[in-house]
């Protein structure tokens, strides 16, 4: 029976290109193994795939009965709704624990580093597995992705220095061009509908009791939104009582100008503005030096719902 590996719901680079690195080292390790995902590819990871000729994942949301190794996440608000039906053998990821409960015992790989595929290649060093340059490119790319290219505060040394082991790998000098070329694809958003904006980098919380959610876009320059910024705020308003959140926040990020402003739709104002001891104003708020929505949001607004 084969092993799927697949990365968690609305897929970023980081659990597209994880499940393809991760497919190819269980192969290696004499297992048979299948590349999948959960949701549609987002302009990046694809112009990460086109740049290093890979065939994207397979789509595959039911895991009754099979193996999966999860790749970027560990818990079950990301995964496919009948995960507690298959069986998980493997967790590569770089997540706080989630709560998940296994009949037997599993490979966990969890570590307080910036990316999965950080993670993953030191699975293959251990294993003592070559990668592929294509392969070690494009988890270069999930690396300075997932890092904002260095500047996040989820960055840590060995990010660093396994993105440089990848691109050496690769044979690439100027990976942080490469980076940069990434947020640049990023930043298209002209004529993508207002939900596939909002749902493009967007994960759901259970906020002791509470369900919120954040999404998350990353651009090269903030002005690009300011004709859609009106329309993207109704859209999380709709989204909030469609999907019965309490709290729906859309991070539109600077990665140049180092920060974000936050549209908000929420049931819980008060809340919002003391995590962070903000006014929101028409529904908006600047949060100076914010990057990452693991470190800097979600931290100070699940324990203000306790």
């Amino acid at each position: 029976m084969a092993l799927f590996t697949c990365g968690h719901k609305i897929p970023d680079s980081d659990s597209i290109i994880g499940a393809i690195a991760m497919a190819y080292l269980q192969e290696k390790l004499g297992n048979e193994a299948i590349a999948a995902r959960q949701g549609e590819i987002n302009p990046e990871s694809q112009y990460i795939l086109d740049k290093f000729n890979l065939e994207a994942p397979i789509f595959k949301d039911s895991y009754a009965g099979e193996d999966i190794f999860l790749v970027d996440y560990n818990n079950y608000t990301e995964a496919p709704e009948d995960l507690k039906e298959a069986n998980i053998v493997g967790i590569a990821d770089h997540h706080k624990l989630g709560g998940l409960i296994t009949s037997g015992p599993l490979d966990v790989w969890i570590r307080a580093v910036g990316c999965s595929n950080t993670v993953i290649k030191e699975m293959f060093d251990y294993y003592e597995v070559e990668i592929p340059k294509n392969i070690a490119g494009a988890m270069m790319c999930a690396i300075l992705s997932d890092t904002v290219i260095f500047k996040s505060p989820t960055c840590t040394k060995v990010d660093t220095k396994i993105c440089k082991e990848l691109a050496d790998i690769a044979g690439i000098e100027d990976y942080k061009g490469i980076g940069l070329e990434m947020f640049k694809v990023k930043s298209q958003v002209e004529g993508v509908p207002m939900r596939n904006l909002v749902q493009r980098d967007f994960k759901a919380f259970d906020m002791n009791g509470t369900k919120v959610g954040i999404g998350q876009l990353e651009v090269v320059d903030l002005s690009i939104f300011d004709n859609m910024k009106n329309d993207l705020i109704a859209d999380i308003a709709s989204l909030k009582e469609e999907e019965g959140f309490d709290t729906v926040l859309l991070l539109l990020t600077d990665i140049m100008a180092m920060g974000s402003q936050i549209l908000v739709a929420t049931n819980s104002l008060d809340i919002v503005e003391k995590s962070w001891d903000v006014k929101v104003e028409n529904d908006q708020f600047w949060l100076d030096g914010c990057l990452s929505r693991k470190k800097q949001v979600v931290p100070f607004l699940e324990p203000s719902f306790k």
